[in-house]
This record gives C-alpha cells, sequence and structure tokens, in this order.
C-alpha cells in the first residue's frame, strides 16, 4: 500500500487526501506533524531521494510525498491519482507563503 508523508494542517495534503479518499484508493497516511518517529522517517526519505533535489532550498518541505512499496518516491501525487483512475478534487489554496505549495 501506498504511504503518503504530510501533515493534516497542509492544504495540499488535504487535498491529496480527499482525492484518494473519493478516487477509492487505499493509501497509509503518515502525518509528520504528529509523529517525531514519522518525521525522522520522512526526513531521512527527503535527505536521500533526488527527487527532493529541485524542493530542497526553495523552503518547501515536498509534502504531500507518495512512496511506493517498491520505495519509488513520488510529489505529483496529482498524476499518480489520475493514473490511477482516480480523480483530483479541486484545490482551494496552498499552504506555501508563495502560493505554490508545501
Amino acid at each position: 500500500m501506498i504511504k503518503i508523508y504530510g501533515r493534516k494542517d497542509c492544504i495540499d495534503c488535504v487535498h491529496c487526501k480527499k482525492s484518494f479518499d473519493e478516487s477509492g484508493l487505499e493509501y497509509d497516511f503518515r502525518d509528520i506533524g504528529e509523529s517525531l518517529k514519522e518525521l525522522a522517517v520522512f526526513m531521512k526519505i527527503r535527505d536521500l531521494n533526488e527527487v527532493f533535489n529541485e524542493i530542497k532550498g526553495t523552503g518547501k518541505i515536498g509534502i504531500p510525498a507518495l512512496v511506493t512499496e517498491d520505495r519509488d518516491v513520488i510529489l505529483d501525487w496529482e498524476k499518480y491519482v489520475v493514473d490511477n483512475g482516480g480523480k483530483v478534487v479541486e484545490n482551494a489554496g496552498a499552504c506555501g507563503i508563495d502560493g505554490k505549495g508545501c
């Protein structure tokens, strides 16, 4: 099952979860804001995975981040939802200061 690393107070993560729920896609949500263990796991993933290279230094965290059973990391959750037969719910905003995401 795919894991989604995020925070329940991140608007992008809320829309990601809602899209997964409404599309019937299974996932395991890992809240990095409520668990130091999950935060540590996410930070290790972020530090070691090249997919985060563009995010580092921008002030963004890189959530929601999807991790597949094969340990592939996907930041384009909307494409994942669509590619798996789902529908992306409308996003009403973003949690970044620049309005472009977390």
